[in-house]
């Protein structure tokens, strides 16, 4: 793969890339650069975090990167996430990467670190202290939106903390790339900007797409890119929002059939999204199933083909849900097959199924 089809993968991931000059300099010289997510273990997964973040890592690391998953603990322990109970965020942590485990990603080129292991460090705080006297407080309250906050609603000096930890993940891991989604965008400036004065390079900025919840989108005229996606995103603490990694098929059906689907609407229609991101890239065509009186069984055989086939008004928002469900489903089924069969993954989800969540 050379330089350029590389760039053109790694554009299927990023919705915003900060810059494309720095990442084809990255991907000139550098024969397996770093790039690094972090995860704050917050509950059961939605799909967003399961099946889109297997993609978008499998596409990375088909372009030659060495993918560094950071399993945020200490930083959702910041963030008062599980009730601020340490131990089980730990174990969300562990059930998270048992999803992915079996939903398809690219493990052989992740490797999963734990921010317990970071913080034993002395170097990890001596870059998280040289982060926070590079910027002022206000520059990391604005922050906040990295961990789903607007900046009225941080509260705790601890997530004052958050950030400041946060961009010095990226220098102690060295990454080359942080690829992380648009709610994470003014961090991952902080940490450009940073990054030269504390003696690191620019890190390049690969901000994926946020995937929508399934209810109708609140108005969000005039807001940034960022703040957008925070408000349009799926929640946790609203679980008819999002398909959640093991939820079951009735579930997911129930839970698509209600969800907001305009006629003919492609722009804010979230079952739309979901083909678009997940069910194309994981299947070549579907097959919408419908009697004949209603334009009978139609295969389509890609997401522009769709669209079209969408916006004309030849298929039925009905139809598509019934469709879009079938699939999601058949990702989902491997998951659930995981979960019920592995006794050690089993015994996990248990446990995590008992707990809290809390924002």
């Amino acid at each position: 793969m050379n330089t350029q089809e590389k760039l053109n993968l790694i554009r299927e991931v990023g919705e915003e890339i900060i810059s494309e000059e720095d990442l084809q300099t990255i991907l000139e010289t550098k024969k397996n650069p770093i790039a690094y997510d972090g995860f704050e273990p917050s509950g059961a997964p939605h799909i967003a975090q399961g099946i889109l973040r297997a993609i978008n890592v499998n596409k990375m690391t088909k372009a030659g990167f060495k993918f560094k998953m950071l399993v945020a603990d200490w930083h959702g322990w910041a963030n008062n996430k599980m009730g601020g109970d340490l131990e089980k965020i730990q174990k969300v942590g562990k059930y998270l990467v048992e999803i992915w485990k079996a939903c398809g990603m690219d493990l052989k080129n992740v490797e999963f670190i734990w921010a317990s292991d970071l913080v034993k460090d002395p170097e990890y705080w001596k870059n998280v202290m040289q982060v926070s006297r590079n910027s002022t407080l206000k520059r990391i309250i604005r922050c906040g939106q990295i961990m789903g906050r607007k900046e009225g609603e941080v509260m705790q000096s601890s997530q004052i903390l958050y950030p400041c930890m946060q961009a010095a993940d990226i220098f102690y891991l060295k990454a080359d790339v942080c690829q992380l989604g648009m709610d994470q965008r003014k961090v991952n400036v902080l940490a450009r900007e940073v990054g030269p004065k504390l003696g690191y390079g620019k890190p390049v900025i690969v901000s994926h797409h946020m995937l929508m919840g399934l209810g109708q989108p609140a108005n969000t005229e005039g807001q940034s890119a960022a703040d957008k996606a925070i408000d349009m995103k799926m929640s946790k603490s609203k679980p008819d929002s999002a398909i959640f990694m093991t939820d079951s098929e009735k579930d997911i059906q129930r839970k698509i059939n209600k969800a907001y689907c305009p006629e003919k609407q492609v722009e804010e229609n979230p079952i739309m999204e979901y083909n678009k991101y997940i069910v194309f890239e994981k299947f070549e065509s579907i097959k919408v199933e419908r009697p004949e009186k209603f334009g009978g069984n139609l295969e389509i055989k890609s997401y522009e083909e769709l669209v079209e086939v969408y916006t004309k008004g030849d298929l039925h928002p009905m139809d598509l849900k019934n469709t879009t469900a079938k699939y999601i489903n058949k990702l989902i089924e491997p998951v659930r097959l995981h979960f019920e069969t592995n006794a050690e993954a089993k015994k996990l989800k248990e446990e995590v199924d008992g707990f809290e969540v809390t924002r």
